[in-house]
């Protein structure tokens, strides 16, 4: 349940810490006090879409938190899932907006995003507004109603339609024009030939730019090497280090004998004098090696070219190149043997086709027996909130198969006796669609499990014995869960357990609004205000207790 809800800086609400409790908690206050602010911000921290406006004039932040306790277990679940952790089942969740757009969302205190938040909306609380009553007059609400009831899955149905919905995608494509597919081929076999006569290779490409350095370095390198060469062998003019290092042994050699300590360094120049003669004879195989030809310079400078062109027509590196030539090879190969595929591919759909509608007609089936079954127990509802001439009716149509089945199905309603069943959005009324929608809430309320149901003038439209209805049927509701409702009858608030009064206060030039709750005496005061205005008589005081006190009894011994 939601135990604590926070407010800053979100419209006329400048700070509002709020307690809530179980059972059933009803917002009053007069019009213009700040009511609908309080479900926008429940609807913020829940992840909905806000805009800077909702920001308080001349503040640059907006804050609202929640703390929800007494989670169950799959709630708690799905919170570790999304990497999270609900402590004895508690969490908190915060949204901070502010006027540059960003803002911020946390759960358990830790960076989280809008995203996640819808996620967990959808297990913490139900929120009906105004605009909810609007949307039974959307025919596609009303089969996610009867799915809802009916516990209808359609992961099987829908992994199916998806795979179905691939291979038309790729049967449409194998059956192209004949005149393109032919213009295709031609292009793919020109490219597959081209690519692959050139037989590219990574290591050949390293190799190839390394050679070319060479060559164009060649008379440095031949230089060079002449050069260590004569200093390691000598001239006809100069000795060489070998023949220098050479004597230069043979006295060590003779000093050592006598000095121990210079005979380590008669082994460090034997070890050197032998590097020297390997480097010698490297040098030499090197300049043997080398002769260097500028036709092969030219060959090189050729097949760099030749790869440079490719690289331009078909990717960057090599290995893009290589990517793809598998890639055309692969479709060339389905473009030569298309008839046979197309063939195999309508096989396929003709199967898969059938599964499918075999399914849908399943779920159909199932939703007819849910649906019959939710219209009898909405009835029942409706029956009770003082719609006893009521006639709900479902209307079954077939549609080809899509994401959702193969069926279109609409809740149609009699208002009189005598009439024949309609579209909601045809004969309902505001105050009708409020009671519909309130029993088709109750209805689904032991399917969801959600803890917490929020409903927003609920009561719009409707007065008096309906009215009173609506109220004792929202505190049977809360029997069982959670529910907070912002009303604006007093037969409703009456039956609060818990009564919550949003009013506004000005100081100085500023107007700020406030919410806090009500002592028994305090609600007397705010029902007789809600049924007669701002003149209270002793009169319009006794009735409302009275009031009060009926909706106590009548649930006295509620657990």
């Amino acid at each position: 349940m939601l135990s604590q809800l926070y407010i800053e800086n979100i419209a006329v609400i400048q700070k509002a810490s709020i307690q809530l409790e179980e059972g059933l908690n009803v917002f009053t206050g007069e019009t213009g006090a700040g009511k609908t602010m309080l479900i926008s911000a429940i609807n913020a921290v829940l992840g909905g879409r806000t805009s800077r406006e909702i920001i308080r004039s001349g503040e640059r932040r907006a804050l609202v938190s929640a703390l929800f306790t007494q989670l169950p277990e799959q709630v708690c679940r799905m919170v570790e899932e999304l990497g999270y952790e609900a402590e004895d089942g508690q969490l908190m969740i915060s949204r901070e907006l502010d006027t540059e757009g960003r803002g911020n969302c946390r759960i358990g205190g830790r960076p989280a995003t809008t995203g996640l938040l819808r996620q967990l909306a959808g297990q913490l609380i139900d929120v009906h507004g105004q605009r909810d009553s609007q949307e039974l007059l959307s025919p596609d609400r009303h089969l996610s109603f009867i799915d809802n009831f009916g516990g209808i899955r359609l992961e099987k149905y829908q992994e199916l339609f998806h795979q179905l919905a691939d291979v038309r995608e790729e049967l449409e494509r194998s059956r192209m024009d004949e005149s393109y597919r032919l213009q295709r081929q031609d292009m793919l076999r020109y490219q597959v030939d081209e690519i692959t006569a050139a037989q590219l290779s990574e290591e050949e490409e390293e190799e190839l730019l390394s050679q070319r350095e060479i060559i164009r370095n060649a008379e440095k390198i031949t230089g060079a090497l002449g050069a260590i060469y004569d200093l390691l062998n000598g001239t006809e003019e100069q000795q060489g280090l070998l023949s220098s290092f050479e004597a230069l042994g043979e006295e060590l050699t003779t000093a050592s004998r006598y000095l121990q300590q210079l005979s380590e360094y008669d082994d460090r120049v034997t070890e050197t004098g032998y590097d020297l003669q390997e480097l010698s004879g490297t040098v030499r195989d090197f300049l043997d090696q080398y002769n260097f030809d500028p036709r092969q310079l030219d060959e090189i400078e050729t097949r760099v070219d030749h790869i440079q062109r490719l690289k331009k027509k078909y990717g960057r590196e090599i290995p893009d190149i290589l990517d793809y030539l598998e890639h055309i090879s692969d479709e060339l190969e389905q473009l030569d043997h298309s008839d046979e595929r197309i063939a195999s591919l309508e096989r396929q759909e003709g199967q898969l086709s059938k599964e499918v509608r075999n399914l849908a007609a399943g779920l159909t089936q199932q939703r007819k027996q849910a649906g019959a079954e939710l219209i009898r127990l909405i009835q029942q509802e409706l029956t009770y909130l003082d719609m006893p001439h009521v006639r709900l009716a479902l209307s079954c149509q077939e549609k080809e198969p899509a994401l959702n089945g193969a069926d279109v199905m609409e809740l149609l309603i009699s208002a009189n006796p005598g009439e024949a069943p309609k579209p909601l959005s045809k004969i309902a009324s505001g105050g009708e669609l409020s009671r519909v929608m309130l029993a088709v809430k109750n209805v689904l309320a032991d399917r969801d499990g959600i803890g917490a149901m929020i409903f927003d003038e609920i009561d719009t439209g409707v007065s008096g014995r309906a009215a009173q209805k609506i109220g004792r049927k929202l505190r049977q509701v809360a029997c069982h869960r959670q529910v907070l409702c912002v009303t604006h009858l007093a037969p409703v608030a009456a039956y609060g357990t818990h009564h919550l009064k949003i009013y506004k206060e000005i100081q100085g030039e500023r107007t700020y609004t406030m919410v806090r709750p009500l002592s028994r005496e305090e609600r007397v005061e705010e029902l007789a205000r809600i049924t007669v205005g701002e003149n209270i008589t002793p009169k319009a005081l006794e009735s409302a207790r009275e009031m009060l006190t009926l909706a106590e009894q009548e649930f006295i011994h509620e657990k």
